[in-house]
């Protein structure tokens, strides 16, 4: 209402043919004071709701899949197997590692009985020096061959264990890049799984040099393809850099009170987002006129009478036109009936009609 957007505000039909301007000497208008207001721009945006942590997953080493186990949109839990390699070298290779710790362990065994065998004979004196050091270099090699062992016995068994790709956190399958019998190398992303720790909006908005005014604004969402409450978002990110592809900037929002809900995942939302773009001085869309090539407004002197003053608009919205330039906050404007004035005619407030 025009209440709330200027300080006074007087209504007339100030139309043509309307009985009201008819009445006495003076054309009676709708005057308007002038303000200077914040210039608050509602944009709506269209994205699409994703969960705020995902996991793109992947296979540390290469190899053939034989196994998988999901499919998108499946909730998974932590630990639980997604899907196989087939492990026929890494099997082979957890054997030989097995066998090569076992044949460590008893050199280690023997060396430690001849290294025993040779200090006894020393102590007895029946033994040299120089026996019973070549026993514990034997001794020490031996340690060192189990030690290496014992780790190519862990590399052995962590590659096994690397052929089964397991869900790091609860959460829910976005997407599979894999099938059974694919070859994938290692660090191939294969599956994308969102964590159900929270859920955002996100958005391509078109650049605007006040963006980033929007940082940690509300944002009001609405999903348009399933039905679902109204909810409220935060606004968490603002990419700094325009993507050249479109010419876009990605926001993100914080879906606030909202649990994770799977159904909610992928879908599309649309936001609305108030943000304060810049300062104008205010008058209704019906004081807009032209003089020449340029806009311009009647403004009211201390006599009531009008003079065309051309104007600088800044910005558009509903009803409202916001100028930068050619009058002041305060200055008194002509809205309705401006299309029945010329330089120096004096005007009126209309009353308000019923």
């Amino acid at each position: 209402m025009w209440s709330d957007r200027f300080a006074w505000v007087v209504f007339a039909f100030g139309l043509p043919g309307c009985p009201a301007l008819a009445q006495g000497d003076l054309l009676r208008v709708e005057l308007v004071a002038a303000q200077e207001q914040t210039v608050r721009l509602d944009l709506q945006l269209s994205g699409s709701i994703a969960a705020t942590d995902s996991v793109q997953m992947s296979f540390r080493q290469a190899g053939r899949v034989t196994r998988v186990l999901v499919d998108e949109g499946d909730r998974v839990a932590r630990g639980q197997e997604l899907a196989r390699l087939d492990s026929v070298q890494q099997d082979e290779a957890l054997r030989v590692a097995r066998a090569g710790l076992d044949a460590a362990q008893a050199g280690l065994s023997q060396a430690r009985q001849a290294s025993d065998r040779a200090e006894g004979l020393l102590a007895r004196g029946v033994g040299t020096r120089a026996a019973r050091d070549d026993a514990l270099r034997v001794l020490s090699e031996a340690q060192g061959t189990l030690e290496r062992a014992e780790s190519t016995l862990d590399q052995a068994r962590r590659a096994v264990q690397d052929t089964i790709l397991r869900a790091p956190q609860d959460g829910v399958v976005t997407a599979r890049d894999m099938a059974p019998g694919q070859i994938v190398g290692a660090a191939q992303p294969v599956l994308t799984l969102a964590v159900l720790d929270g859920l955002e909006a996100v958005f391509d908005a078109p650049d605007h040099p006040r963006l980033d005014n929007a940082m940690g604004g509300q944002v009001r969402l609405d999903t348009i393809d399933i039905d679902h409450p109204e909810m409220q978002g935060r606004v968490t990110e603002i990419s700094p850099l325009v993507d050249p592809a479109t010419g876009t900037v990605t926001i993100r929002v914080a879906i606030e009170d909202v649990s994770a809900d799977t159904a909610l995942l992928g879908a599309a939302v649309r936001g609305h987002l108030d943000i304060a773009v810049d300062r104008g001085i205010a008058v209704p869309w019906t004081a807009l006129m032209r003089d020449g090539d340029h806009p311009a407004v009647w403004r009211v002197d201390a006599d009531n009478r009008v003079s065309l003053v051309p104007v600088t608009i800044g910005q558009f919205t509903n009803g409202v036109v916001y100028l930068s330039d050619g009058i002041a906050p305060g200055d008194v404007v002509v809205g309705a009936g401006s299309q029945l004035l010329y330089p120096g005619r004096q005007v009126q407030k209309a009353e308000v009609l019923p």
